[in-house]
């Protein structure tokens, strides 16, 4: 696609052509016109002079004398040093009342009466071709019946008119490319600071993905540097998550992995099937555990992007009760006593995404059994408020000190010996954040770990 450059200069220079060509059209038919009204008044004023003399007194008895001084005259004004070329174009007749010719001037072409129609001419201006050339004829009569006829090479006129058309079209001429270079240079100044904005990016690097800083800045360009600058921002905000997960999978995987090739290598060089079993245990159980540690990173990489859940209104006393019936045989397992309060008559609903409530109760619930006594009790409870809904997770374990507390949403950050990834918990405050809710870690009744997590009831960022 042609530069911007390009597509202004010859769009402004196309229009200042065409609109020097329809001045320049129209200044050549004024000078036209105007020059034809001027030639043809000095046609009628000297008929009317050369009438004048006559009527003040003409001998017809001594035309040819006055024939010949006439010529000669005319010769002698040809060849003065004050007369002027034009002087052999102009000419002048007398016709008497038949039509026949009493003085004509030197300068007047042969047949020039004949092209005239008939004895008397009308009186008025006349176009005729005479000598080779066209000629422009004024014939004026008298009371006598005379005529006098002045006539005019049509070429006077032409050299003067186009005399004048050039003079009024060369400085658009020589003007034009000067004009051009003005606009281009007008065109590049005003462009400067985008081209100063391409300088810029192309000189970059491509790893450096901070906003472009460009001051003064045109009206015209803030649109476009913000919109960089944001995609700059998102693309920088994506590159980091993505780097942040890889981190992450090598940071918790390196480990479980070569655990995995040992129990595998002890299970394959074990001698006695117990000790055989026994590995093959700790190789399914590392197995297990692997497997937690990639879907826990996997919901946190899914949960990364900001506005990544859908909302509705959701019935959050229903919800947790289906959710609970399917964790609690978690719990059986280790023989651990699951309730749930929800007291009658409170409104539960919040606007929420479903999937990922879900997903906080299977890490708040999961963390209570793993941290939670052979035995135990756990306690879930609901507490509508006004702009709020909390949702309560309680166990009977050991706790988290206090001065800890603050580190359980960190990534990997393990308050105690557990089979976790230490992701959980960063998990549930990514989606409480996402919700625009908050978290709270406190101090059971029991003893163990208290979390307070409050959704609110209306969709808010």
């Amino acid at each position: 696609m042609r530069s911007i450059r390009s597509r202004v200069m010859f769009s402004v220079l196309g229009l200042l052509a065409v609109a020097l060509t329809v001045l320049s059209a129209k200044g050549y038919l004024d000078a036209r016109h105007e020059t034809e009204e001027l030639f043809d008044a000095q046609l009628a004023r000297s008929a009317r002079l050369i009438s004048g003399m006559l009527d003040a007194g003409f001998d017809p008895g001594r035309r040819e004398a006055v024939q010949r001084a006439l010529d000669a005259a005319i010769s002698r004004s040809a060849s003065a040093e004050a007369g002027h070329r034009y002087e052999t174009k102009l000419a002048f007749l007398l016709l008497d009342a038949d039509g026949t010719v009493l003085l004509e001037s030197a300068s007047a072409p042969a047949g020039l009466r004949d092209t005239l129609p008939g004895a008397r001419v009308p009186p008025g201006y006349h176009d005729v071709r005479a000598g080779g050339h066209r000629w422009r004829v004024f014939a004026l009569g008298d009371d006598s019946g005379r005529q006098v006829l002045v006539a005019e090479r049509e070429d006077v006129r032409g050299e003067l008119i186009g005399s004048i058309t050039l003079r009024g079209l060369l400085p658009d001429a020589v003007g034009l490319p000067l004009i051009a270079l003005l606009v281009w240079l007008a065109i590049s100044w005003g462009l400067k600071p985008l081209a100063n904005m391409v300088a810029m990016i192309r000189a970059r690097d491509p790893e450096r993905l901070t906003p472009l800083t460009l001051a003064p800045l045109p009206a015209e360009l803030e649109p476009v540097v913000a919109a960089l600058n944001r995609l700059l921002t998102q693309v920088d905000t994506v590159l980091a998550r993505e780097r942040r997960f890889i981190a992450d999978a090598a940071h918790e995987l390196r480990t479980p992995l070569a655990v995995l090739r040992i129990h595998a290598q002890n299970a394959a060089d074990a001698a006695d099937p117990a000790d055989r079993e026994e590995a093959l245990g700790h190789l399914r159980a590392g197995v297990d555990r692997a497997t937690r540690v990639i879907s826990q990173l996997l919901t946190l990489a899914r949960l990364e992007p900001e506005g990544g859940v859908q909302r509705a209104p959701v019935d959050l006393r229903a919800f947790v009760r289906a959710e609970l019936a399917e964790l609690v045989p978690l719990a059986l397992q280790r023989q651990q006593e699951v309730s749930f309060e929800a007291p009658e008559g409170g409104d539960y609903h919040a606007c929420c995404d479903a999937g990922s409530i879900g997903i906080l109760l299977q890490n708040l619930i999961g963390n209570a059994v793993q941290y939670a006594p052979q035995g135990g009790t756990i306690r879930v409870a609901l507490e509508p408020g006004e702009q709020v809904v909390r949702i309560l997770v309680e166990d009977n374990g050991t706790g988290v000190p206090e001065a800890v507390r603050h580190r359980l949403t960190e990534r990997f950050f393990r308050a105690g010996a557990g089979a976790g990834a230490g992701l959980g918990l960063a998990i549930v405050q990514r989606i409480v954040h996402l919700h625009g809710g908050n978290i709270l870690f406190g101090e059971a009744k029991s003893g163990g770990l208290r979390v307070v997590v409050a959704l609110p009831r209306e969709a808010t960022v």
